[in-house]
C-alpha cells in the first residue's frame, strides 16, 4: 500500500464544459488502519465510472435533489475498490467493492458508507459497465418507468452511450420493435447492423420529429430520454396515446450555464393520455440483484452487446470525463488508477 494518497480536487465549479482548471492536483499522507472506528474501511479505489450526472455534482448547492460537491474535496464518482483496512466483520481486506468513492487513491470511509461485494464472477471493468450504474439504470428506466409491452415501439435517446444502448437492448429482449437515437451516420450503422435495433435517427441529419414520424406511423409507445432540448420535444410530438416517457437524463442541458426550457405543447400530454417520468435508479436498490441477473442472462446468451471505452491514467482523469461530452468516447468510459 502506498504512503502517498494522489487526488483531484474540485478548484472551482465548471462555467459551461469542464476544463483541467476546473480541477487541483494534490498529494496528501495515505490514510492508515489506526485511525479507523468500528465499522469503517479503507478502499483502493481501482477504476472510475465518468458518468454524466456527475457535471450536476460539480454545480453550486441549492434547490435540487443531487449533491454539491464542496470546492477543495475530491471528485464524487462510482468506483471499484479493493478494501485494504476493514473495521467490518462483514467485509474483510481483499474484498472487491463497488461503492460512490471519489478521485483519489485511498477513500476512508465510515459505518454509514454504502458498498457492494463484487461477485468473483464479475470482472472490474464489467462492474462498472454493463453491470454497473448505467447497465442497472437502462433496466430500471424500461421494466420498472417505461413497462413496454412486446409488439410495442420504443425509442431511445443517446443510443449510442452507455446507458441508451443498454435500454436499448433490453426492450429488443422484451420482445419491442426498437429505434435508437443517435449522432452521426456511423453511430446510426452500428445501432441497426451490430446492436440489432429496428432503425435509427441521426439528430446531426436535421429534423427528428420528421424522421421519428417516418419511423413510427403509429406513434412512440415508450420514450426512454437521456437528452432533453429538443429532441425530448420531438419525440413528445411523436407520442402514441398512452404513451410513456422515461427521463432517466437530460445530457444536452449538463454543460449551460443557464436553465434549459422544457417541453412545450404539454397539452398533448393530456390530450393523448401520456405519462412523463423521471427517475433515480438508488430508489430502486431492491431491483439491482435482478437486474445484474437478466443483464448478465441476457449476454451469456447473446443478447446484449456492451463496449467499455477503458483509459488509464490516474492524471489524466480530467481528460478522461470529459470526453462524455465532446463525443470521442465509444462505449462506458472508465479511468483506470495506475499505482
Amino acid at each position: 500500500m502506498s504512503n502517498i494518497n494522489r487526488q483531484w480536487l474540485l478548484k472551482r465549479r465548471p462555467t459551461g464544459p469542464v476544463v483541467r482548471e476546473d480541477f487541483e492536483y494534490r498529494e496528501d499522507p495515505a490514510p492508515t488502519a489506526d485511525t479507523l472506528a468500528d465499522g469503517g474501511l479503507i478502499l483502493r479505489n481501482k477504476a472510475f465510472l465518468c458518468a454524466p450526472t456527475m457535471r450536476n455534482w460539480m454545480e453550486a448547492p441549492g434547490n435540487s435533489l443531487y449533491p454539491s460537491i464542496p470546492i477543495g474535496s475530491a471528485i464524487m464518482a462510482p468506483a471499484v475498490c479493493e478494501v485494504v483496512a476493514s473495521r467490518r466483520d462483514d467485509v474483510p481486506v481483499g474484498t472487491r467493492v463497488m461503492a460512490i468513492t471519489s478521485w483519489q487513491d485511498f477513500q476512508q470511509v465510515d459505518t454509514s458508507h454504502d458498498v457492494t461485494p463484487i461477485p468473483d464472477w464479475m470482472g472490474d471493468v464489467d462492474a462498472l459497465g454493463l453491470y454497473g450504474i448505467n447497465g442497472v439504470t437502462a433496466y430500471i428506466g424500461i421494466t420498472r418507468i417505461g413497462r413496454p409491452k412486446a409488439g410495442e415501439t420504443v425509442v431511445v435517446s443517446g443510443a449510442a452511450g452507455s446507458t441508451g444502448v443498454t435500454a436499448a437492448q433490453v426492450a429488443k429482449a422484451l420482445g419491442c420493435r426498437v429505434i435508437g437515437i443517435a449522432g452521426g451516420k456511423r453511430k446510426c450503422d452500428w445501432l441497426i447492423e451490430e446492436i440489432g435495433l429496428d432503425g435509427a435517427v441521426d439528430y446531426r441529419a436535421g429534423d427528428v420529429q420528421g424522421q421519428l414520424a417516418q419511423l413510427c406511423p403509429q406513434g412512440i409507445d415508450v420514450f426512454y430520454d437521456n437528452v432533453g432540448g429538443e429532441i425530448l420535444q420531438a419525440a413528445i410530438e411523436n407520442m402514441a396515446v398512452f404513451g410513456r416517457i422515461v427521463l432517466c437524463g437530460q445530457i444536452a442541458s449538463y454543460n449551460d450555464d443557464g436553465p434549459v426550457p422544457g417541453p412545450t405543447n404539454m397539452m398533448r400530454l393530456i390530450y393523448g393520455n401520456i405519462r412523463m417520468e423521471g427517475f433515480l435508479c438508488l430508489a430502486y436498490a431492491d431491483v439491482f440483484p435482478e437486474a445484474r441477473e437478466k443483464l448478465r442472462e441476457w449476454k451469456e446468451a447473446g443478447r446484449m452487446i456492451h463496449r467499455e471505452d477503458v483509459r488509464p491514467g490516474f492524471e489524466k482523469l480530467p481528460e478522461t470525463y470529459n470526453a462524455l461530452f465532446d463525443g470521442s468516447n465509444s462505449g462506458t468510459l472508465i479511468g483506470i488508477v495506475e499505482e
